[in-house]
């Protein structure tokens, strides 16, 4: 009887065309089928098959990170965005830009769920002195802690009715994160002692 190539389910590739898809298939059947038959099949150009093959055989230098960034983005259920990824990177020993973590999250097409919560606020009025506006809007540093940023963000806890507050500071120079709290409350003590990381 006549042979055909079964049906194979597609893994998305990192920034991949349809083209190099095709290839990566061709790849897969090919102790099962002859390459003509499945370049008929697959409706795709010798040529194009043997240029992505090519590109296939490219080391990826990013391939570990890219690893390590999905397996950071799926444990915490699509919920952390490119700067707790970072942060977490950073705590896992990998030294690399919050830009570059951002980018590649962008090439696997990782992005993390947006929550309609009304966020936790740590302003409560005019209370005591008003500070003076040192920064007047210029947030980036010229130097390495010149202009130190820093918030408390409230995070749900899923299945819980438990809340979580972080509280990172945030070097205006390179935006690197410095130093972060993480607490069950935003109190005067957690505050102190993200300060007491950063700059002690």
């Amino acid at each position: 009887g006549e042979c055909h190539p079964k049906k194979v389910k597609r893994t998305p590739i990192e920034g991949g065309k349809r083209e190099r898809r095709k290839t990566e298939i061709v790849q897969e059947l090919m102790t099962e089928f002859s390459l003509d038959l499945l370049l008929k099949a697959i409706k795709l150009a010798r040529s194009t098959y043997y240029y992505h093959l090519k590109q296939l055989d490219k080391p990826d230098k990013d391939q570990e990170l890219k690893a390590e960034i999905q397996s950071i983005f799926i444990e915490h259920k699509g919920n952390y965005a490119y700067r707790r990824i970072h942060l977490e990177l950073r705590n896992r020993g990998y030294l690399v830009n919050h830009k570059r973590v951002q980018g590649l999250m962008k090439v696997l097409n990782l992005q993390a769920k947006t929550r309609q919560k009304r966020k936790y606020s740590s302003h409560k009025g005019d209370v005591g002195k008003k500070a003076e506006n040192l920064i007047q809007g210029q947030f980036e540093g010229s130097k390495t802690m010149e202009k130190c940023y820093t918030d408390v963000t409230e995070f749900a806890i899923p299945a819980s009715t438990q809340k979580l507050y972080l509280s990172p500071v945030l070097d205006g120079f390179n935006s690197e994160i410095i130093a972060y709290n993480l607490s069950t409350s935003p109190n005067l003590e957690q505050v102190q002692t993200m300060l007491e990381q950063a700059f002690t």
